[in-house]
């Protein structure tokens, strides 16, 4: 979407940008010194590349505390953001043809990756009624003897999706009985501090017998609203597959810089951050709130309420085959170009996602805007015949 947002601010155009994938919170000012601190210590040059162990350790304890597990930093590989363990999981666990389970719609990587290493995609349809989670019973007809990767996401982007414990065992239970012992679970959970209306963030890592098949992974770009930091982290089952992933870094990108990563390490240790943390869900809670209130006053809309992230995914599926002069709504690309274009409003295609019928709307954005964004879509719905 970005080239065509361009293209009509520079016509004059005000957008609101409800397509924004991360927080539009400040860093917080107590990372922000450490980091500073960090290039005034000189802490500029090549260093560690599977992470600097004061990290690897913060990451270790924290997560480990969090999860009722043991791990230890060499266990811990550090990569430039979140992204980079998606597609070196499918490279490094899978040969060709093996299959790979991944949530419809997902994170777009999952999917997209798959082809460059000639796997096989088995994708996992997430209802919209089951609040975009699933259930043991959903997951198990897709495990054969060939699956080698199963990508679980929650709290899920684009659905705000959240999986509750029980569901979680439910899940542990089905992989244990059916998947190939050599498979990994890759739980992505980068979202896993922003939970509304007092869910609590569940890891299918720590249920009966998965921790010796589950790659954890998280960072710092939504926690702490720190998006151009690109310091993520995975948690592998062992150490040895951890080398092989530190070798990787090696080659792709030398190291994260230490400045950053120290950065991060007082970003998850300091008393501070849960404090900012909790301002951050506060307010993203509240623009939810406004935001799906205003979205369900558009006739035909249904959307259910995420319990995680920051973004609603409502179904479009009574809009499309409709008109407004020129415009002949066929997919969700030609809506959020009809959004953008008549209305200034920026939403994400759900088409990306594997929710054609859908739209992604990004709540990282303030109540005004909100407000003033969810009239204009209402108005140009409502041109719409």
């Amino acid at each position: 979407m970005g080239p065509y947002i361009t293209e009509v601010e520079e016509a004059g155009n005000r957008v609101i940008k409800c397509n924004l994938g991360e927080p539009d919170f400040a860093l917080p000012k107590h990372i922000r010194e450490e980091v500073k601190r960090g290039i005034d210590a000189d802490l500029t040059h090549y260093c560690d590349p599977q992470g600097i162990l004061p990290l690897r350790e913060a990451i270790a304890r924290d997560v480990g505390n969090k999860r009722n597990l043991k791990i230890t930093p060499d266990r811990v590989v550090v990569f430039p953001g979140a992204k980079p363990p998606i597609g070196f999981c499918q490279q490094t666990y899978c040969d060709p043809g093996d299959e790979i389970v991944y949530p419809s719609p997902g994170f777009p990587i999952y999917e997209s990756f798959i082809p460059y290493i000639d796997g096989t995609p088995r994708p996992l349809h997430l209802r919209e009624e089951a609040g975009f989670a699933f259930t043991g019973e959903e997951l198990e007809p897709l495990i054969t003897n060939r699956t080698k990767l199963v990508y679980i996401n929650f709290p899920s982007n684009p659905t705000g999706g959240v999986a509750t414990k029980d569901q979680l065992d439910g899940i542990a239970q089905v992989i244990n009985k059916k998947l190939p012992s050599e498979a990994r679970i890759y739980s992505d959970e980068v979202y896993e501090n922003i939970l509304f209306d007092g869910s609590v963030h569940n890891s299918i890592a720590s249920a009966p017998e998965m921790a010796e098949r589950t790659i954890i992974v998280s960072g710092v770009s939504k926690t702490y609203s720190w998006t151009g930091g690109r310091v993520g982290w995975a948690i592998f089952p062992t150490a040895e597959e951890a080398q092989i992933f530190k070798n990787l870094n090696i080659n792709y990108f030398s190291c994260v810089p230490a400045y950053n990563q120290m950065g991060a390490k007082v970003a998850i240790e300091s008393p501070e951050s849960a404090v900012e943390i909790e301002r951050m869900v506060k307010a993203f809670q509240e623009r939810r709130d406004r935001m799906l209130e205003l979205l369900l006053r558009i006739p035909d809309i249904t959307c259910p309420k995420p319990q995680g992230a920051f973004y609603l995914m409502p179904d479009w599926q009574a809009y499309l085959g409709r008109h407004c002069g020129a415009w002949e709504i066929q997919t969700s690309i030609d809506l959020a170009a009809y959004f953008l274009e008549e209305a200034h409003v920026a939403v994400v295609p759900g088409v990306g996602f594997r929710a054609p019928e859908h739209l992604r709307f990004s709540y990282a954005s303030s109540i005004e805007r909100i407000e003033e964004g969810m009239r204009r879509v209402r108005e140009a719905a409502a041109k719409l015949e």
